[in-house]
């Protein structure tokens, strides 16, 4: 199991730079719009949401790479694009070159969310899955965590500190890249290259004192399902497609990549001064740290749905009052309260539960092309609605956008209730039977699984 827990660690810390890159901008937002002029419009889709776009095409494509070189070298060369975006983005003296680079780290993030999960979803025990796989999102918000701590630090330090800002990023990447080298491939993987000695070898480090023949025999009889040129769209997937694409959907319009993005202009508006602002994105991510850690306890204890459920009325409660925060003009630290439980709601539902349940649904052989479609949802809406944030504010009104975001989340809820089915518990390769039919997978049919285990 020690070797496992390194190794899954080792995979996650993708996760500390997706975090890292993703909310490292916010601290040079205002100023690099000021240096370069920008309108809302150029700043907001241009400067600011192009490591989104980059992120989307990472999460359209990213499966390529996962399935045809392995989950390993595809997590190497997403330390290597994180590497040269930090560099790059650092050196930049136009908001041209600026969005390239920032570009080039969006794919090694957008690629990360299907590699990543993938790899310790296939590494992991059944019933550590869902701990393991929630790694990757508890180093996300490390990473967010860490990148509001260090905008803080480095935001008075002169006209340069936006460079110092996106720069420091390659100290980790450098560091990630190194150590991602000492981790074997995935074994269900190399099964699906045939490569049957290489595989064993893994799965007996990974399953010690178990009867790993049984497993690979598991494995193969599922690989041996497959059908040549078939895909995620055909019609016996059509569930765990619905599945991940609901998830990913609704992960988005909470607005949690906008708020993230803009945390300090959206406190800044709620009426903190720009450093009280900056200090209370250090507490946020401070929140978003704990209920991550309090999720990824829970996962495998409570469950996927259960956690959903928390989340879900969370969302509602705390979106609903920081809208009317902004329609009622309650200004001061009563908005920064409502947007700290709002984010303690999405660190203990959707951010713990969504990689590892989109990682779940997908047969071994399509877990990738699974994962990159989920992903794919997730970051088009990702780099579509921090796109619009600064048009939206300055047209309908802060308190209209998280109106509409509440009601989307009421929209989960209905999802959660109806729609999700439990996974914890479940091998791959049963949740694969229990989910991949013609009709369609249901919960029950889960529990029917669980039940003759």
């Amino acid at each position: 199991m020690k070797k496992i827990l390194v190794w899954s660690i080792t995979a996650a810390l993708a996760g500390f730079l997706f975090g890292f890159d993703t909310v490292v901008i916010s601290g040079a937002d205002k100023k690099l719009q000021t240096l370069w002029g920008s309108s809302d419009v150029f700043h907001g889709t241009v400067v600011m949401a192009m490591a989104l776009w980059g992120t989307v095409v990472g999460a359209l494509f990213g499966g390529i790479p996962t399935n045809r070189m392995g989950r390993k070298k595809t997590l190497f060369w997403i330390g290597i694009f994180y590497t040269v975006s930090a560099l790059g983005s650092a050196f930049a003296n136009d908001p041209i070159t600026f969005a390239f680079f920032r570009f080039l780290g969006g794919l090694g993030v957008g690629a990360s969310t299907i590699a990543a999960p993938a790899y310790i979803s296939e590494i992991a025990p059944a019933k550590d899955r869902g701990k393991l796989v929630g790694l990757y999102q508890f180093n996300i918000v490390f990473g967010i965590l860490v990148a509001f701590f260090s905008n803080y630090l480095l935001s008075g330090i002169g006209e340069n500190a936006w460079r110092w800002m996106v720069g420091v990023e390659a100290i980790p990447a450098l560091i990630y890249t190194l150590f991602v080298i000492t981790v074997p491939q995935s074994p269900r993987w190399l099964l699906t290259k045939l490569r049957t000695e290489e595989a064993l070898n893994v799965l007996k480090v990974i399953n010690p004192g178990q009867d790993v023949e049984k497993l690979m025999l598991e494995i193969h009889q599922e690989n041996e399902n497959k059908v040549p040129g078939e895909n995620i769209f055909m019609k016996k997937y059509r569930f765990p497609l619905i599945l991940a694409f609901c998830m990913a959907f609704f992960n988005q319009v909470s607005g949690i990549n906008a708020f993230l993005y803009y945390a300090p202009r959206i406190l800044e508006e709620a009426g903190l001064g720009e450093s009280t602002a900056l200090l209370s994105s250090i507490g946020i991510g401070v929140i978003n740290l704990f209920f991550t850690l309090l999720g990824i306890f829970l996962i495998d204890r409570l469950g996927r749905k259960q956690l959903m459920y928390l989340g879900s009325f969370g969302y509602i409660v705390s979106l609903t009052l920081v809208s009317c925060a902004f329609f009622f003009d309650w200004e001061g630290m009563s908005v920064a309260i409502f947007l700290f439980l709002f984010i303690a709601a999405h660190a203990i539902g959707q951010g713990t539960v969504i990689w590892v349940f989109i990682s779940e649904i997908f047969p071994n052989h399509l877990r990738g092309s699974g994962q990159s479609f989920g992903s794919s949802v997730h970051w088009v809406l990702a780099a579509v609605i921090p796109s619009l944030i600064p048009v939206l504010f300055s047209s309908i009104g802060a308190g209209t956008v998280f109106a509409f975001f509440a009601f989307m989340m009421f929209l989960q809820l209905l999802f959660v209730v109806f729609i999700m089915p439990e996974t914890k518990g479940v091998s791959l390769e049963a949740l694969s039977k229990s989910l991949s039919k013609s009709n369609g997978g249901n919960t029950n049919r889960l529990e029917v699984v669980k039940e003759n285990k």
